[in-house]
């Protein structure tokens, strides 16, 4: 075999592999904008129901049921939220009302 017979056989492999990896990573991309469409749909769903019932809760007030509604909508369990923020200072406030509230 001579030098230029092994290189055009070298060549002609390596654009075989070259045109096999697109191949793949075409349908390796497909298949992640197909997880990805369908991560969003389920999102989207669960976020219409809790809307639907934030908005059913919300039309439901009491008088004497403020509390109950505010520990509904906050986390006081501070090892379950992942937030960034602290809000520990601000749970402190809402317990300390919830046990004493304002005199007017």
């Amino acid at each position: 075999m001579t030098d230029k017979s092994v290189l055009e056989s070298a060549d002609a492999n390596s654009r075989k592999q070259e045109a096999e990896w697109k191949e793949k990573a075409i349908q390796e991309l497909e298949e992640w904008y197909a997880r990805q469409d369908e991560k969003l749909q389920k999102t989207k769903a669960s976020n219409r129901a809790a809307e639907e019932a934030f908005v059913s809760d919300a039309e439901d007030v009491f008088p004497g049921t403020e509390w109950e509604r505010v520990a509904q909508l906050c986390d006081f369990n501070p090892k379950a939220s992942k937030q960034a923020k602290d809000v520990s200072r601000m749970r402190s406030v809402l317990i300390s009302l919830k046990q004493a509230p304002l005199v007017r």
